[in-house]
Parts: structure tokens; C-alpha cells; sequence
């Protein structure tokens, strides 16, 4: 290969937000990047190409003339895509996403990994602000945007990298989750329950690719477990050759009311800090421990949790208008709804409503595998409004346990005019969804304007 040319890669799937960030982090890395995907829209796209990434609409066979060094691929890209058949016809190089990311950025790198069914984004940011705040100047790829950096992937010089690890599967050619590829020398498991109905049958098969992330720590490295969880317990008890810490539970890392941190019940300071929510307090005692494996002190950590500022889009307030608040939030598992209703409850009290508005779009809610837990997850809503456009199951009889205080529609707009209707001044709307919803939470703010 020619010494002076500049290394180039093609990215079938580039808008989802971690090919995104692989596509960042190989622009930084010096490579040449395009991408192609089937919906090139904001604001993935205007932040590729204000990185100089060139993005092509469709996935047209005339992209082989770009005659990349590899094409990367996407999981959203499956047998019978054009130019993926084209790519295997002529036997081209390609490789997952994963895959090329451990091979070419990651393999010389102190892997810092956070695996969990829920609040692997929030505590990959919370772990790469503490190490930033250290002065360690960690690289990171996070599929969400840490408010602290303003970016959710960059790449730099230091030995240390934090990367959101998923358990959802490589790519249509590999089926192992994604976090086989990354061999961490400091694993976060945060929790594990069922999730993704789409490719996994159960939670036990669930847990058997944790283990096979189990088995990837070295020695030398670190597991940071739920203690509460029994089917972190159940992995580890497979078998585990590192030294694992334990959080929440018994001994190893507990928090109190207070918010008093210890550890092997000797104090470590207090964490003062805005965050909401038991879980942030459980994702924070994971970063500590985690961060404290890679040489930062625990006071230095607590001292950067109190300067952390959540990640995008969870309980963000969107607006305020005649006193009612709108808030987006990513949740859309029971476990997280619940969460999510607990925290803003705890936050302003029983006097003030809470309106739940929730679109079950991911694709373990559309398959309706969850849809008996939802009414339990919504209990502390003072009204629930469910956007049931596209579902495969009856919205309407899976919230029925919730009675006359849940409103279901099929049309966007008619459910924000149901919403205008009976919003008063000091409620909060509590918008939940994994995707953008349509644009309800500008809609919504316009229409209580007007």
C-alpha cells in the first residue's frame, strides 16, 4: 500500500448514533470517511458533515467507485442490501463496526466498558468526566451526548478510552453482542435484565453474552457488578478469572441517604451533586469504582460528579410555557418508565400532576413483549397519554389496569390536543420515547403557546 495515501472506509448505516461515532472517531484518526445510509437527516447528518464526512442518501452499488480500504457495516444492513450484496459478490473487504473499532482504535487503549440493561450512556459520560476532570484526557464514544463534552465520541493521545458497550449484536454476519469486540481491562456490569425480544429469546440467553464479556477481562483488570442484580450473580458464578467490586448491596460500594459514599464500609466523602433518581446514585457508585481502577482518586471523583451535567435527552427540560413544563426523556423499558416517573415524583412532590406521555417504539415494545409491565411503570402518572400509531398489540387494552386516567390515540396530533386540553399551569409533561416522536415536544410547547 502506498505510505502517502490517506486510509479510507465507507460506512453502510453511518446516521445511527454509534456509527456516527465510529465515523468521528475515524476522521480524527486521520482516515478519509463517507457513509451512506437510507435517511440522511438532522442531527446526525449536519454533525457528520460539519466533521467533513461526506454522506450519501441510499445504498446504490455505484458507492463501490469510492474503492474504500474497507466498508464498515452497520447492524441496520441485512442480506438482500444492494450494495452489501454486491460487496460479498466481489469479495470485497468489510467489517462490522465492532470489529474495525477494536482492531484499529481501541486495541492499544485501557478499555473502560459500561454494559448494563439500562444507564450504560449516562454512566459511560458520568466515567469520562471523572477521568477528564482527573487530567487523564480520555478518549470515548457514548451513544448519547454527554452535556460536558458537547460531542459523543472524540479520540485522543491518552491510554484511556470509555466506550458504552451494547449487548444488541454485531452486524447480520456476527451475532454476538457488540461488546465481545472490545476487550476492557475495567468493566462496568450495571444491570441486566430481559431486553431486545427482537434477537434474543430470553433472559438467560442474554446473560450467556455477558459471560462471554466475562471471559474477555484480563486478570490484571477490574469487574464493577450490581450487587442487586441476581442475574449479574448468575453470570459471574459461570465463571470469572478478574477481581470483581460490587455495588449497591452487602458490602464493596454503597451510598446512604445522605449521600455519604463507602466502601468496604469506610467513609469516602459525600457526593453533592443535581442528578434525580436512585438509579443515577447506583450509575455514580459504578464510575467511582470504575474511575478509582484507573488511578483516580474517590474524593476526586465525587469532586467531578458534582460538576456532571446529565446526558442529552434524559429528563431534559424542553420548555416551560404558562407554568407547564415539558421534559424529554429516553426511557421506553418498563424498568426505566418507572424510573423516570419515580425521580420527577420525588423531585416536585404530590401536589404538582405528572403527565406521562409515552410512544413504545423500540423494537421489545412494538413486538409487545413488555406491554403487561407498562401500567405498573405508569402508576405514578396523574394521566397517561400513549401515541399507539403502528403498534402490533392493543394499547388500549394493555393500559385498561389504569382506567379512565389512560388516553390512547393513533394520531400525533390528536393526542398533543388532548394533551393542550387538560395541561393547567404547574404540571410537568414527561414526554418517553427512543426516538424522536414525531417532533411532539416543539409541537406541544407551540400549541400551549397558542
Amino acid at each position: 500500500m502506498n505510505m502517502n495515501r490517506i486510509p479510507a472506509i465507507h460506512i453502510l448505516g453511518i446516521c445511527g448514533t454509534f456509527m456516527g461515532g465510529i465515523a468521528a472517531l475515524a476522521k480524527q484518526a486521520g482516515y478519509r470517511v463517507t457513509g451512506c445510509d437510507a435517511n440522511v437527516y438532522p442531527p446526525m447528518s449536519t454533525q457528520l458533515q460539519a466533521q467533513g464526512i461526506e454522506l450519501i442518501e441510499g445504498f446504490g452499488v455505484e458507492q463501490l467507485n469510492l474503492k474504500p480500504d474497507v466498508f464498515v457495516i452497520g447492524n441496520v444492513v441485512s442480506r438482500g442490501n444492494p450494495l452489501m450484496e454486491e460487496i460479498l459478490n466481489r469479495n470485497l473487504p468489510y467489517s462490522s463496526g465492532p470489529q474495525w473499532l477494536a482492531q484499529t482504535i481501541l486495541h492499544d487503549k485501557w478499555v473502560l466498558a459500561v454494559a448494563g440493561t439500562h444507564g450504560k450512556t449516562t454512566t459511560s459520560a458520568m466515567l469520562a468526566w471523572i477521568l477528564d476532570y482527573a487530567g487523564l484526557n480520555p478518549g470515548f464514544l457514548i451513544g448519547g451526548v454527554p452535556q460536558n463534552f458537547g460531542i459523543s465520541a472524540r479520540l485522543t493521545d491518552s491510554p484511556f478510552f470509555v466506550i458504552e458497550a451494547d449487548e444488541y449484536d454485531t452486524a447480520f454476519f456476527d451475532k454476538r453482542s457488540k461488546f465481545v469486540h472490545y476487550h476492557p481491562r475495567t468493566a462496568i456490569l450495571n444491570n441486566l435484565e430481559f431486553d431486545h425480544a427482537d434477537i434474543f429469546v430470553d433472559l438467560a440467553a442474554i446473560e450467556t453474552q455477558f459471560h462471554h464479556l466475562v471471559r474477555t477481562v484480563p486478570g490484571n483488570g477490574l469487574i464493577v457488578s450490581n450487587g442487586r442484580e441476581t442475574s449479574l450473580d448468575r453470570v459471574l458464578q459461570r465463571g470469572c478469572w478478574t477481581p470483581v467490586e460490587r455495588f449497591g448491596a452487602g458490602d464493596g460500594w454503597q451510598i446512604d441517604a445522605g449521600n455519604q459514599v463507602t466502601l468496604n464500609g469506610v467513609s469516602q466523602g459525600t457526593l453533592d451533586w443535581e442528578l434525580l433518581g436512585e438509579h443515577n446514585l447506583q450509575n455514580a457508585l459504578a464510575a467511582l469504582a470504575a474511575a478509582r481502577h484507573a488511578g483516580v482518586p474517590v474524593a476526586q471523583g465525587l469532586a467531578a460528579l458534582g460538576e456532571f451535567k446529565n446526558v442529552k435527552r434524559r429528563m431534559e427540560v424542553r420548555g416551560v410555557i404558562n407554568g407547564i413544563t415539558v421534559y424529554d426523556d429516553f426511557a421506553h423499558h418498563p424498568t426505566a418508565i418507572t424510573t423516570t416517573v419515580d425521580g420527577l415524583r420525588h423531585k416536585i412532590g404530590n401536589a404538582r400532576r405528572i403527565l406521562a406521555v409515552l410512544e413504545p417504539r423500540s423494537n421489545t415494545m412494538k413486538l409487545g413483549v413488555m406491554k403487561d409491565a407498562l401500567p405498573g411503570s405508569l402508576k405514578d402518572a396523574d394521566l397517561v397519554f400513549c401515541y399507539a400509531g403502528n403498534l402490533g398489540w392493543d394499547a388500549r387494552g394493555a393500559l385498561a389496569p389504569l382506567g379512565n386516567k389512560a388516553i390512547v390515540e393513533d394520531n400525533l396530533e390528536a393526542l398533543i390536543e388532548k394533551i393542550a386540553v387538560v395541561a393547567r399551569p404547574g404540571d410537568h409533561v414527561l414526554v418517553m420515547s427512543n426516538g424522536g416522536f414525531g417532533g411532539i415536544h416543539e409541537k406541544l410547547l407551540k400549541r400551549l403557546q397558542g
